[in-house]
């Protein structure tokens, strides 16, 4: 009863105070026909909030997202599917659905004649421009009398993600020389000679193949090792991008981040596409989720656009390494970066050093700064270090920097063709 009476509507507490007033002034004047008037007046929401407070709901919801994962930019619909299950009818329900600010206003509905057994569905689209992960509900339900006079709030727990994966643009096939070319049947080859790391076990990882695993080593270490030296090398390709927040400008849609993210995943989306088995790496490290793992494309792709879809800035002053050490020989190494320091430049020469081929697209990060006047990054000393690099702004298309990109030769990279 008293959360009942908490539900009272303005026109249930406007009814009740109406009713008060007029029985204190029939009371004061000696006028019995208007004492009548107030008791009714103030009994009339205090029955409908005790009827409206025993009735006994039982609703349902069913939420679902077609489809789950969306570019940016693009709309998907979610469908609220409800049911009465309860034996009383509830009368009209007033529906409204928690939606994150980026996807729009709260959708409300209206939906009346709930009897016992009743099942329905509303529609409402959403849309967001801002890739990212978000979570839709929960739904409150408003439950009412027919006069209006008092509405209880009913909200379901649950709620339902919608992945808004970064947009891509459709890459042109440039040549990428090197020992990887993105063609093969993917066998296992041998590493006949090599340094004592390639013969040795390392912890297993998602996607190994368990064919793989070293059982002596992992009994005794007590936990899965494979065998490192067999690995389906051929056609591995990884994206690396620095996402860390000194190493951009300016906000929101408009910050190089995002259009570091953008140029990674249409990168990563290309080499999929060409057979190559891609993995990402940020300026923290390996992504488990996409380590390198021998499925098909779409499979492939949807890894990669759904872990792009979670990166954010991290705070880190400096580039881990670890992923250096499966790199494997003769890998492709396509590197997204923003603004490179002096301690930077030692692990781009790292990174290079174990890159069959180097292929790097830097952002001229100062063109996003207050300022915006383009100084060429570090492109120059790239070059020098025999990465094929190009520079990329704000107002430079990002599938041509890629066909630039296939045009361009680094020093070193010049020396080991004709080598």
């Amino acid at each position: 009863m008293r959360e009942a009476l908490s539900g009272l509507t303005l026109r249930g507490r406007a009814f009740l105070a109406a009713g008060t007033s007029a029985v204190v002034c029939a009371v004061l004047l000696g006028q019995s026909t208007l004492v009548r008037v107030g008791v009714l007046l103030v009994a009339l929401p205090l029955v409908t909030a005790y009827a409206v407070g025993r009735a006994r709901y039982k609703l349902s919801l069913v939420r679902s997202v077609s489809p789950q994962v969306v570019p940016a930019g693009q709309p998907a619909r979610v469908r609220l599917t409800l049911r009465n299950d309860g034996r009383m009818p509830t009368g009209a329900l007033r529906i409204e659905e928690h939606v994150p600010y980026a996807l729009g206003g709260r959708p409300r509905f209206v939906v009346e004649g709930i009897e016992h057994g009743w099942r329905g569905s509303v529609e409402y689209p959403v849309r967001a421009e801002t890739r990212g992960r978000y979570e839709l509900g929960p739904m409150t339900v408003r439950v009412g009398d027919p006069f209006g006079l008092v509405e209880l709030a009913r909200a379901f727990r649950t709620t339902t993600p919608l992945v808004v994966t970064p947009r891509t643009v459709a890459l042109a096939p440039i040549p990428l020389t090197g020992s990887l070319t993105g063609s093969g049947d993917q066998r296992p080859r041998a590493f006949a000679g090599g340094s004592a790391e390639d013969v040795t076990v390392r912890e297993y990882r998602r996607g190994d193949d368990l064919r793989r695993v070293h059982w002596r080593s992992s009994a005794r270490i007590g936990e899965l090792m494979v065998r490192r030296e067999e690995q389906p090398w051929q056609t591995r390709a990884t994206v690396f991008l620095d996402n860390r927040i000194g190493a951009h400008r300016g906000e929101g849609l408009a910050s190089s981040l995002e259009t570091a993210v953008s140029v990674a995943a249409s990168v990563a989306m290309h080499l999929a596409g060409r057979g190559y088995t891609v993995r990402l790496v940020t300026a923290g490290g390996e992504d488990p989720a996409t380590s390198w793992q021998r499925d098909d494309t779409e499979v492939t792709a949807g890894r990669l656009l759904e872990a792009l879809a979670m990166i954010e800035p991290l705070p880190n002053t400096t580039l881990d390494t670890g992923w250096l050490r499966d790199q494997g020989s003769g890998a492709l190494t396509v590197a997204v970066l923003g603004g490179l320091s002096g301690p930077d430049l030692a692990v781009m020469r790292r990174v290079q050093h174990h890159a069959g081929t180097s292929l790097a697209i830097a952002l001229d990060v100062d063109a996003w700064g207050a300022t915006k006047l383009p100084t060429g990054g570090a492109t120059g000393w790239l070059l020098q270090q025999g990465w094929r690099a190009v520079a990329l702004t704000p107002d430079d298309r990002i599938d041509r920097a890629w066909q630039e990109l296939g045009a361009v030769r680094g020093v070193r990279g010049v020396t080991r063709a004709h080598s």
